[in-house]
């Protein structure tokens, strides 16, 4: 159990808590270092004795909480064994630290018997207590009930509980059996978010299960209120959900929010139970935010035949987490709205709250795209893919409504991989080496997914999505990355169409993304009007790498969707149209645009990001139909 002085400070310690491998290698109570991690409260099966050895390493990790009331011991006991060690070796190790543990707790005990026996004048100081005999045998052992396991590696033991030869086996301590798990479903690490905000969602912030599947686990989130007292042991807990994510209530401010994890595996088999309690109490949230207005534009899905498409550059912590952002890109923003804890709620509502059957993102944090967005998302019947840029930890993703679309492919390309696959662009650059270097460096990604719709089979559509490379001096760079794009798009069309065969009126492109490109540069030019020449202003955009004689030409007859917003993003600094979605006339037509915020939605804070808007860009919504 937590003592009252340890979980005040487990309450005021501003520190990450998670299940740290160095303090705390498999199970374990509460474990505290200075400077380190706090783990969560782990609630596992008495009597069972855990055998884990991950896949590539070299060591066994062996765990075991004894409890001995008679002797006042009550310990997790975890060991790390070399796969090559005996197992009369490994237990001996183990009997080394019971029989510590035995005489640490007998001293303690005698000490304070001596004490008390001094301060009574009853018994001589130099007698011994007889309450906690110090000749106690510590047997230690493993075996079933047809032999005893000996003279054996570790490895050897472990290939015959993979092979299903030992089902029985105990470990034996004292007198005390534990029935041996091996590879039992186990959570690894678990963080909770720093910020918790009434009426938007939360979810583990981290969440890493060993043999076990985030499907199959078990979740529960309760709230409670601090007692005066300060000891989190008196909290008495109320269960509101029992799913990975929870949407917090009004009801909620002010309580601490516990969250359990018992994992599972396909099989059925469950590992012990997690618990951790958040640092903070649940705080109001920033009040009416501008998306929420926009919210009263989609407050129904669309109906069939109809489909609601959203591209949105959500800021990857990458970007906002920094000195620099926060003292030059930034400086207008207060710094607990930069943090992604604290962004996240707002974008993932958001973005829900738009109903929408297509999400385009950019500028997604590998760890947002898969310990928020996907468990929050799926919840909702959307479901997506990543594609990460190259060595960056941010990229673009992709989700679609399960219930409106099936996924028949789905792919991603950096587009710097490809540049010599497409001779008709590459023979007009390559001897250029200045600008060829440039764009070989640039990590920019590009992801398609082809899907069909569930209502109408014979309609189909490819959705591109990109974020194009950013710097003032680019246009040039941006604009053969477009090029590039759109040659792969038209080879996956070309080659989709003729695979499922597929009429012109049964296949739509749909391309969206931050372009990084207001409409008067070549990239609108070319995804509206289809060819850029080569005497275009934006070929020199950089004088050292200039582009000569190149022109770009696309089949597509492509339109804005939402036009040419005055912004889509809002910075000090910037402030214009650089996002766009991009879709197919002919094959799609558009019903309507969900209304942007206005300037002075946008000045509210100065500039965005800001306490109520989550991202510097602004997401973009459509309508769209199918034509007949």
């Amino acid at each position: 159990m937590l003592s009252s002085t340890l979980a005040h400070l487990y309450w005021r310690t501003s520190l990450p808590i998670s299940v740290s491998r160095s303090l705390y290698p498999l199970y374990g109570a509460y474990c505290i270092r200075h400077g380190s991690n706090f783990s969560p409260k782990q609630r596992f099966a008495m009597r069972t004795a855990y055998f884990k050895q991950m896949p590539g390493e070299e060591q066994c990790q062996i765990s075991f909480h004894l409890l001995l009331d008679q002797y006042k011991i009550d310990k997790v006991f975890n060991f790390n064994r070399s796969l090559t060690e005996q197992i009369d070796n490994s237990l001996d190790r183990i009997r080394a630290n019971v029989e510590k543990e035995f005489q640490k707790k007998n001293k303690r005990k005698k000490v304070k018997k001596q004490a008390a026996q001094t301060a009574d004048n009853n018994v001589p100081t130099g007698e011994q207590s007889t309450e906690v005999p110090s000749d106690v045998p510590i047997v230690v052992s493993l075996g079933t009930d047809e032999e005893k396991i000996t003279n054996m590696t570790i490895a050897d033991i472990l290939a015959k509980f993979d092979a299903g030869q030992y089902p029985n086996v105990r470990l034996t301590v004292f007198d005390e059996n534990f029935q041996v798990s091996y590879n039992s479903p186990e959570v690894h690490v678990v963080k909770l978010p720093t910020s918790m905000l009434a009426d938007f969602y939360v979810c583990p912030s981290r969440l890493e299960l060993h043999f076990a599947t985030r499907e199959c686990s078990s979740y529960s989130w309760s709230r409670g209120l601090m007692p005066e007292s300060g000891n989190a042991q008196q909290i008495r807990w109320e269960q509101v959900s029992t799913e990975l994510t929870y949407m917090v209530q009004k009801s909620d401010v002010g309580h601490h929010l516990k969250f359990t994890c018992t994992p599972k595996d396909s099989t059925g088999r469950s590992g012990p139970m997690v618990e951790i309690i958040s640092q903070q109490q649940v705080q109001a949230g920033p009040g009416l935010c501008p998306f929420e207005v926009r919210h009263l534009f989609t407050q129904q899905k669309l109906n069939d035949g109809q489909f609601r498409v959203v591209s949105y550059n959500l800021l990857a912590e990458l970007y906002s987490d920094s000195d620099y952002s926060r003292t030059v890109l930034f400086p207008y923003t207060p710094p607990y709205a930069l943090e992604i804890d604290y962004r996240k709620q707002l974008f993932v509502k958001e973005i829900l709250g738009y109903r929408a059957d297509i999400v385009c993102l950019q500028e997604v944090d590998t760890k947002i795209f898969t310990l928020d967005l996907v468990p929050i998302f799926n919840q909702k019947n959307l479901t997506g893919h990543y594609q990460a840029k190259r060595n960056v930890a941010e990229g673009v993703a992709t989700f679609y409504d399960v219930n409106k679309f099936e996924l028949l492919e789905q792919d991603g390309v950096i587009i710097s991989e490809i540049l010599q696959r497409y001779p008709e662009l590459w023979n007009q650059i390559k001897d250029n080496k200045p600008l060829v270097e440039r764009v070989e460096n640039r990590s920019t990604a590009l992801q398609l997914t082809f899907l069909r719709s569930k209502q109408d089979p014979r309609k189909h559509l490819l959705v591109a999505n990109t974020h194009l490379y950013f710097s003032p001096d680019a246009d040039h760079v941006r604009l053969l990355q477009i090029g590039y794009a759109m040659l792969y798009v038209r080879e996956q069309y070309e080659r989709i169409a003729e695979q499922y065969n597929l009429q012109e009126s049964e296949l739509a492109l749909l391309f969206c993304g931050d372009f990084n490109s207001v409409p008067e540069c070549g990239i609108y030019k070319l995804m509206t009007e289809r060819f850029v020449g080569p005497e275009f202003a934006d070929w020199e955009s950089n004088i050292e790498e200039a582009a000569k004689n190149v022109s770009l030409s696309q089949p597509f007859k492509m339109a804005s969707a939402c036009g040419c917003p005055e912004f889509t993003n809002y910075t000090v600094g910037f402030a214009a149209c650089i996002d766009y979605i991009f879709y197919q006339q002919g094959a799609l037509n558009v019903n309507d645009v969900i209304p942007m915020p206005s300037r002075e939605e946008l000045s509210m804070y100065e500039a965005i990001p800001s306490p109520v808007f989550p991202s510097d860009h602004i997401a973009l919504v459509a309508n769209l139909e199918w034509t007949r």
